[in-house]
Order: structure tokens, then sequence, then C-alpha cells
């Protein structure tokens, strides 16, 4: 728990990122592995979930910023592929209701 804890001087691995102000807390290390709430996996696994593995972790709330951390990853990490659901009318329709 990091909750509190001043990182000023602390020798952090490369590609090593704290990301407040987002819905989930998010975390990056060593350019690997992300972890977006309670979720730990690397990036090569967010960026290839499907929609139900996404809702099973914490629902709709999930589902409707798993775009966002893919956005962040991208920032970070740099771009990379997107599962093919995110652009699909029946997604769109479901995270605006």
């Amino acid at each position: 728990d990091l909750c509190g804890a001043d990182l000023r001087d602390a020798d952090l691995p490369d590609l090593t990122f704290v990301i407040l102000g987002e819905k989930y807390f998010i975390s990056i290390t060593n350019g690997e592995y992300v972890r977006a709430g309670c979720q730990n996996h690397t990036v090569e696994e967010w960026r290839k979930y499907s929609k139900q593995e996404i809702a099973e972790m914490d629902g709709r709330k999930a589902l409707k910023f798993y775009p966002r951390l893919l956005d962040i990853i991208d920032f970070y990490i740099g771009k990379g592929e997107r599962p093919d659901w995110l652009t699909s009318k029946e997604y769109a329709d479901e995270v605006t209701e």
C-alpha cells in the first residue's frame, strides 16, 4: 500500500509510473505490468482481454473504463493493439445506456 508514501528520490525501475486521478488507481511497473484497481496483469494481457473478461473484473464500470486504460498504456508504453469488440456497435450501445 503506497497511500501517503513519499517516492521522491526513490530508485524505481525504468518505465515505472503511478497514475493518479483516474477511476482506478493505476501503476505501471518496468513497462511490463499494469495494475488498475486490484487487477494486475501484463500489458499484453490487458490489450487482449475479451469483453466478458473485462466485465467480470468490475462490471459495467470496468467496461466503460477499459478504453481509457488502453489509452493510458499507449501513452506511457507505446501504441498497441486493441480488441475488435471495442469498435462494435453492441459495445458502444452498452456503455452509453
